[in-house]
């Protein structure tokens, strides 16, 4: 896309997150990024200070998560708050990746913090929500403003016609079945087949003694000819040994996911892939945490190259790991923007877009 004009009533402010994506969307609209000085003081309070009057400006904060995570929610608030209370017009917050989106569901005696941070984000002070890959689409209910949930498969798809050689001779593989829609929208527009890994190798939890599993009263009970009847218990699920579901032989295995944070799944899965007789092995992803030593674990394992995009930072990552590729997404956040400043229709960016992308 070229460099394209837009009016001077549009502010780019963004924190430490991701400067250099900040930098190249900023190229792209042929704007200037005002200066938001975000910095910590001595008791490591988050202090926002901007430069530029914004009363009247239409305001897009472009804020990533990262492994400092809490820092980036805190300042992605603060720096709403400071616009909202300067009297800024419109607060567009550009998020390429929203934290705690995996904590989307109640689990045990826990909470569904994407909710909470959803409100959180509203109340700071934010009109609009511009993201990428959600973990689940359905965490757009959460927020109370409009939320445009771009997605990053195009590029993903084009890297494979364009970087894969012999991609034709390819099987897009889902890691688990839960992502085994995400695997057929692949294949469906590759013309590929698909295979998906079934199974898990791990270890059984170790009960606790809380008071979870305590059986019920007798007063729960009653009797039906003769026998107790009481709170039905639900059969322990047992998942068989992993295996492959399809056929990977002398294939190029192309594992696709929204997010590679925890590379053990992914490893485990390569092994198997291998094992099967794929001679190589493919993992594409839209946001790459890549946490802990995830690079060290990719560079030793039969997993041949890591595909992500740029919507969080990965630079060290990189340099620890030869295998990892990275695509830039900054043209469609830019046009997402552009189109959203000039009251444009967002219809184009989801051209041909399923629930499955």
């Amino acid at each position: 896309m070229s460099r394209t004009a837009v009016s001077s009533d549009i502010i780019i402010i963004t924190g430490n997150s991701h400067t250099e994506l900040a930098n190249l969307i900023g190229e792209r609209l042929g704007t200037r990024n005002i200066g938001c000085a975000v910095y910590y003081k001595t008791n490591r309070e988050t202090s926002v200070e901007i430069g530029d009057s914004v009363r009247g400006k239409d305001v897009y904060i472009l804020q990533t998560g990262t492994k400092d995570v809490n820092n980036n929610i805190m300042e992605l608030l603060i720096m709403a708050y400071a616009c909202k209370t300067s009297c800024a017009k419109s607060i567009v917050g550009v998020v390429p990746y929203l934290p705690y989106s995996k904590q989307c569901k109640m689990r045990k005696r826990g909470s569904i913090v994407s909710k909470l941070l959803a409100r959180m984000m509203c109340k700071s002070g934010l009109t609009h929500l511009i993201t990428m890959d959600l973990h689940q689409k359905e965490i757009q209910g959460f927020f109370d403003c409009p939320v445009d949930n771009l997605r990053a498969s195009p590029f993903l798809l084009q890297y494979i016609q364009e970087s894969i050689p012999d991609f034709r001779n390819s099987v897009i593989v889902a890691r688990n079945p839960g992502s085994a829609k995400k695997a057929t929208s692949y294949a469906e527009r590759l013309r590929l087949g698909i295979a998906v890994i079934h199974g898990e190798q791990r270890e059984a939890e170790t009960d606790m003694n809380d008071g979870r599993y305590s059986p019920p009263t007798l007063s729960c009970l009653r009797t039906i000819q003769g026998v107790s009847v009481g709170v039905p218990v639900h059969p322990a699920k047992e998942k068989p040994p992993i295996n492959v579901v399809g056929d990977v032989g002398g294939r190029i295995a192309i594992m696709v996911d929204d997010m590679i944070d925890d590379v053990q799944s992914f490893v485990a899965a390569a092994e198997v892939l291998k094992e099967r007789g794929a001679y190589k092995i493919y993992v594409l992803a839209t946001h790459g945490l890549l946490s802990s030593d995830a690079p060290r674990l990719i560079e030793e394992s039969h997993i041949d190259e890591v595909v992500v995009t740029n919507t969080i930072p990965h630079e060290i990552q990189k340099m620890q790991c030869h295998k990892i590729k990275t695509v830039d997404i900054s043209i469609l956040l830019a046009e997402a923007i552009r189109r959203i400043h000039n009251k444009e229709s967002m219809s184009y960016l989801f051209k041909n877009v399923t629930l499955e992308d």
